[in-house]
């Protein structure tokens, strides 16, 4: 048996051309749609992000701001930025881009963000109506996991899923979106005893360890869709970089029936999803 890939690019321009046909509608209302990206400090994996969330959205036509406050800054501050962006009815979404100086609270800062505004789905209170199976902005890696499952065309109910990771953004969340499709949820994670065992029940396996190459063949049973939502900067022999996942794609692909690349499977959909949930949020505070 040799896996097929999910094509999360193609995935990523659906969500795309969907965003834009809400877009349209919002457009005739009037409504407007933006998007703030709050960075702090000159890390360069931030500045990069924020440029590729400001193309992204760009590509479909949403309105996007960058505001960039001082590495100084303190956390009250920072705060008071952002519950002014809350209260701007001109900004649909807020993103709060991660890291930041140690000397800001993260956690606090990305609170601050109104659930309505918080297109990341990372706030206390996205997630718990994301658990509690209440309407919400799912968080978007967790969200672009599920969307590459549906891809496939499997029917999950009733099947067994494995979620190797507990993050708040990704391995928790997911778990949660699986269950609300009536999969049979195992999550797993580094205190995992006999990993394998777990895994290899999995008819859908999703892995979000943030550990390169953490899973292999001896983890997979034969036909498992396995999602690989790692992004791990590695360096060959030559010196040269490149990004593998957590999954030893090679040997599991000769027995999975699907599997993501890394690139190219859930990071594409991961940003498509930030806009759906931007898209999402302006026909919300336009009464949509």
């Amino acid at each position: 048996m040799a896996a097929k890939f999910i094509d999360g690019r193609r995935i990523a321009e659906s969500i795309r051309d969907g965003v834009r046909r809400e877009l349209e509608e919002l457009q005739r209302l009037g409504a407007p749609v933006c998007l703030v990206t709050v960075l702090i400090g000159e890390d360069s994996a931030s500045q990069s992000y924020a440029q590729s969330q400001a193309r992204a959205a760009e590509s479909v036509g949403i309105a996007h701001r960058r505001i960039e406050l001082r590495p100084g800054v303190s956390t009250d501050a920072a705060i008071a930025d952002v519950r002014r962006l809350n209260l701007d009815p001109a900004v649909s979404g807020i993103v709060v881009q991660l890291p930041v100086p140690a000397t800001i609270d993260a956690f606090a800062l990305q609170q601050a963000i109104a659930p309505e505004k918080d297109v990341e789905g990372v706030s206390a209170t996205s997630l718990g109506r994301l658990l509690l199976g209440r309407d919400c902005l799912s968080p978007c890696t967790a969200a672009a996991a599920m969307e590459c499952v549906r891809s496939t065309g499997v029917d999950l109910a009733g099947k067994h899923a494995v979620v190797v990771g507990r993050s708040g953004i990704v391995g928790k969340p997911v778990a949660a979106l699986l269950l609300a499709a009536n999969a049979t949820v195992t999550q797993c994670h580094s205190r995992t005893i006999s990993l394998p065992t777990q895994t290899q029940r999995a008819d859908v396996l999703v892995v979000a360890a943030g550990r390169a190459g953490f899973i292999g063949r001896e983890h997979v049973s034969p036909g498992a869709i396995v999602i690989d939502v790692g992004t791990n900067s590695v360096t060959s022999d030559d010196g040269k970089h490149r990004l593998v996942g957590d999954v030893r794609t090679d040997e599991v692909c000769e027995i999975a029936s699907w599997i993501t690349p890394v690139p190219g499977g859930v990071g594409p959909v991961t940003v498509a999803m930030l806009l759906a949930n931007l898209a999402r949020a302006a026909k919300a505070a336009a009464g949509r």
